[in-house]
């Protein structure tokens, strides 16, 4: 699976990141190959998804037994490699953090892509929630469907989401950070929670991603505790990754897999997988999402021979926009 947090550990916007050489890549699929000597419940020849400490993107994947598990029958490869971080992120954000409830309403931004989607789907499984969506207009046709109400990414969503529902939403899904805090804490009811999971804001243009990164958290507005009790406002923070490898909270996330997967086998849930990629094509797959383009997961395949792109395919529009940026960073 590529995700963007892949493009913000190749910038380097992450904590501590990783000395190279290094292969990316945070989650998988194939076939157990090996195992060690005291593993149970596995053997060779099973079909698996797992999630890996980097070195995902890889013929070979060697991960802990307790962050792989059993993929179900009528489950692809690809969607499988699309399902652990987009699936777990989005039920733990709203189910475990948030506590989603029967009537409640979400506004989640890039409601469009991996995660966006996955939310989408788990709102569904619960009577009468709304799901407000931010996503680029391009877009909206193939999503419509999945969402309650879309608006334009560059659109005033706060204005839109108050004129349909005046005293705001319950739950905010913030991938990007900067600015959108304060609209998203403005947005929330008493009672409310404001889950800050990503900062897809900070990848940028090459050139300029340190001073991207410093610029858009120097948009966050400062939270001030008092107001927060004042308001009856929550603000919470997710980072999937740090509870898995850095929190050892594995054993929750294989209760909510469990959960997942038995919401896929009854056909409530579906990763929806944008586009498969080879190997050697990983340039033009960071390209396409840090250009916003896909709709659902983009995949790595490495059984897949890479095919030369056409004209108008992403890695056109792709070299326009790093034309544009490079002229923003000189004026």
């Amino acid at each position: 699976g590529l995700n963007f947090i892949d493009l913000m550990v190749r910038q380097g916007n992450i904590d501590n990141p990783p000395k190279t050489p290094l292969v990316p890549g945070f989650e998988c699929s194939g076939i157990v190959e090996a195992l060690g000597d005291s593993v149970k419940g596995f053997e060779i020849g099973d079909r698996v998804m797992a999630f890996v400490n980097y070195n995902a993107w890889a013929e070979v994947v060697c991960t802990p037994v307790e962050f792989v598990y059993k993929i179900p029958e009528d489950m692809s490869f690809s969607e499988a490699a699309a399902f652990p971080m987009n699936f777990v992120t989005a039920y733990m954000m709203l189910f475990e953090v948030a506590n989603l409830r029967e009537g409640m309403s979400v506004l989640v931004h890039s409601a469009g892509g991996g995660v966006g989607q996955a939310v989408a789907q788990l709102c569904s499984t619960i009577p009468n929630v709304t799901v407000f969506g931010t996503a680029s207009s391009f877009k909206h046709e193939a999503i419509k469907d999945s969402v309650t109400h879309l608006f334009d990414r560059n659109a005033d969503y706060v204005q839109e989401v108050k004129r349909i529902s005046t005293d705001g939403v319950d739950i905010v899904l913030d991938c990007l950070c900067g600015e959108n805090t304060g609209k998203g804490l403005s947005l929330l009811k008493p009672l409310g929670t404001y889950i800050l999971y990503g900062s897809s804001n900070m990848v940028t243009g090459e050139t300029k991603s340190f001073f991207s990164f410093a610029k858009s958290w120097w948009q966050v507005e400062k939270v001030n505790p008092i107001k927060l009790y004042e308001e009856n406002k929550v603000i919470a923070g997710f980072s999937l990754l740090n509870l898995l490898f850095k929190q050892n909270r594995s054993g929750l996330i294989k209760s909510v897999m469990d959960k997942l997967i038995n919401l896929y086998k009854i056909k409530k849930i579906k990763p929806v997988v944008d586009s498969l990629w080879a190997l050697e094509e990983v340039k033009e797959a960071m390209q396409r999402i840090h250009d916003r383009g896909n709709i659902g997961k983009l995949i790595l395949d490495v059984e897949k021979a890479p095919t030369p792109l056409m004209a108008n395919d992403s890695t056109e529009t792709s070299e326009a926009g790093e034309e544009e940026e490079d002229h923003e960073g000189d004026n």
